[in-house]
């Protein structure tokens, strides 16, 4: 087998605007990321309300049930 075929694993720190969330152990000592666990809506239980209603409305207004029916040949 080669040595030093693999990275070497060190110590890392998970950043999120500035602040260390978590540390880990990663081939890179810094990661910087947008988006985590501790402020998803999906892990924190906020609730965000999409208007779907106005797409689907948008869409029959459009196309009716002609969707449905398939294209006449």
């Amino acid at each position: 087998m080669q040595k030093d075929l693999h990275p070497k694993a060190v110590p890392c720190k998970i950043i999120y605007q500035g602040q260390v969330v978590m540390e880990t152990m990663s081939t890179r000592p810094e990661i910087h990321v947008d988006v985590w666990s501790g402020v998803h809506p999906f892990w924190t239980g906020e609730e965000r309300f999409l208007d779907t209603e106005g797409r689907v409305d948008k869409f029959n207004k459009r196309f009716g049930d002609s969707y449905r029916r398939g294209s006449k040949k």
